[in-house]
Parts: structure tokens; C-alpha cells; sequence
């Protein structure tokens, strides 16, 4: 997730079971290399592997050059993102606005393959619109062209993230190949993992937005999946120590200024997760603009929450 999956946020999911993270998705491109921004998304240094990095872009050349970039920066797997139906990303051609041209998904599915020596893996949606999901479609040309595995979120690029996701189109896709499928959207609670996982016959799931604010919902649904018990629950005070440290890394890694703005969101998710009513605590914080004070508030504001 674009400003959500970065490095201190991975290593955190990681901590909590996830099997597996992914980069946020990153135009590498050689004007770009020396960009703050870049180099951030770029930076697994410490992050145990296997090391997924995510592309974007909308021709088969650029991709291909980006991949093989993104291996020599590390990367065990290469992920290529045609999932995204942000605004910005689409109007480029890229993101989920690719699954529209299915012979160029099919161009840049066999360049990117044939690049690299590393698993190529791919995220997308059901289709471009309702009338439109052609994911089954796609699925075929990407294990012809070799691609290891496959992520599919349960809603058309049209969809943005309105409405609640399906899995009728995710279960369709996993009956018609033989590559692990991966359920995405709207997974919210272990006992849903399991359920999605049963109807559509999907590899795995892979969770986002409802690890916002509660990376711990990784660790639930691992547990249930394996043991089909509810993990023991983990205390408030581990919890809240957990998301203050997260708080504390997300500035040492940005710096002073960009950490600040970056870490925001997270305390707001933070707060929203810890009590119902967080107005008070984020009226304060949010007119902070030094490290230091801000995660001291942050600190204080949560050990009086319940």
C-alpha cells in the first residue's frame, strides 16, 4: 500500500506473522534513483527475506528495466502492481487501468519474466469495471507467461473501494489454474480469513487496510488459520508499547519533518483503534511539528486511553 507499507511498517507485520510483505510500489526509473523518495522505498536493509518489491509502469520495457533494477536492490521476488485504481496512477496507464489491454498485460507479463531470475508475481483486481472482469482472462496469460503467483482484490478498478468486495471471481480464477491464488479485500477478522479462504479455495489472503492501526490482526488471523483457535489476546500494554515504538522508528527512518507528517496517519489509525472517541487526543497531536513532541503526546494520550 502506497505511504502505508514502507520499511518500519513491514517489519512490524513481519514481527506479527505475516508470511510475506510487499514494497510499496515504486516506479524505478534512473531520474528517480537519487529521489528521497525512491531511496526510502528502496531501503530493506535489516528486513529478513524474502524481499518483495513492487513495480509499476505501463510498458512492457520500462517494467522489465524496473525489475531488473529492483533485484539489483535486493529483491527475491519481483511484484508487478495492476491492482491499483488510484486516479493518479491509472491516468498513466498503469495500475489496474492495464487489466483494460489484455494483450499488453500479456507483453509486459513475458518481458518482465523473461528479466529476471527471481519469482515474478502480480496483483489485480476482478476486471476493469462490472460489466468487464475479465480476471480469469488474465490469470490464464499470467501463468503462461510464467508468473509465479497471483493476488486478486475483490473489487473492478471502478469499484475503487466502494461497495464490499467478492470472491465469486477470485474462486472462478483459482479453478482455472494451477499458480497459488491470493485472496484480497475486506478481510477484517480471522474468523473471515478462514471463510474466504474455504469458498474460494485460495492459497492465502493477504490483508491491508485492516492492518491500519492494528497490525495485530496478523498474528489472529495466523493463529485461527493454523489452529483454528482464537490466539490468546495479546495485553493493551503490549499493544500500546508496540505502536509507540512503531511511532519512535517511523521518525528515526524519515528524519525529522517528513517522520512527523509520515507518522500522523498512524497515530490517528492508532488512536482510532485504541478508543472510540480519539478527538481530544488528535486535536493535539496533529498541530505537533517536532519528533520529540509528538511522540511523547502520542505516548501519553494512549496510556490514558481504555
Amino acid at each position: 500500500m502506497a505511504g502505508t507499507s514502507d520499511k518500519p511498517f513491514r517489519m512490524l507485520c513481519r514481527a506479527q506473522g505475516a508470511a510475506l510483505t510487499t514494497s510499496e510500489m515504486v516506479v524505478i526509473q534512473q531520474h528517480l534513483l537519487n529521489t528521497n523518495k525512491t531511496k526510502q522505498r528502496l531501503d530493506f536493509l535489516g528486513e529478513s527475506a524474502p524481499i518483495s518489491i513492487q513495480i509499476a509502469g505501463s510498458e512492457a520495457k520500462e517494467l522489465a528495466l524496473s525489475a531488473q533494477k529492483a533485484v539489483e536492490f535486493g529483491a527475491d521476488i519481483i511484484d508487478i502492481n495492476m491492482g491499483c485504481p488510484a486516479k493518479k496512477v491509472c491516468n498513466k496507464a498503469a495500475g489496474s487501468a492495464l487489466m483494460q489491454d489484455e494483450a499488453l498485460v500479456e507483453n509486459i507479463l513475458n518481458s518482465v519474466v523473461s528479466s529476471v531470475d527471481v519469482p515474478v508475481t502480480l496483483k489485480i483486481r476482478t476486471g476493469w469495471n462490472r460489466e468487464n472482469k475479465n480476471a480469469p482472462t488474465i490469470a490464464q496469460i499470467a501463468q503462461e507467461a510464467g508468473i509465479q503467483m497471483l493476488s486478486i482484490h475483490g473489487r473492478t478498478r471502478a469499484d475503487k473501494y466502494n461497495g464490499k468486495a467478492e470472491y465469486d471471481t477470485v474462486a472462478q480464477v483459482v479453478s482455472q489454474v494451477t499458480i497459488p491464488v491470493i485472496a484480497n479485500g475486506d478481510i477484517t477478522s480471522a474468523e473471515k480469513a478462514k471463510r474466504i479462504l474455504d469458498e474460494t479455495g485460495a492459497s492465502g489472503v493477504m490483508v491491508g487496510r485492516a492492518t491500519q492501526g492494528n497490525p495485530w490482526i496478523i498474528r489472529e488471523i495466523d493463529h485461527y488459520l493454523k489452529t483454528n483457535t482464537h490466539a490468546k489476546p495479546i495485553a493493551l500494554t503490549v499493544k500500546k508499547q508496540t505502536a509507540i515504538e512503531h511511532i519512535q522508528q517511523i521518525h528515526v527512518f524519515y528524519g525529522e519533518g517528513l517522520g512527523v507528517r509520515i507518522a500522523r496517519k498512524h497515530i490517528l489509525w492508532y488512536l482510532q483503534y485504541f478508543s472510540d472517541k480519539p478527538q481530544s487526543c488528535w486535536a493535539k497531536i496533529s498541530k505537533i511539528d517536532t519528533s520529540k513532541q509528538q511522540h511523547q503526546h502520542f505516548k501519553n494520550c494512549i496510556h490514558e486511553l481504555d
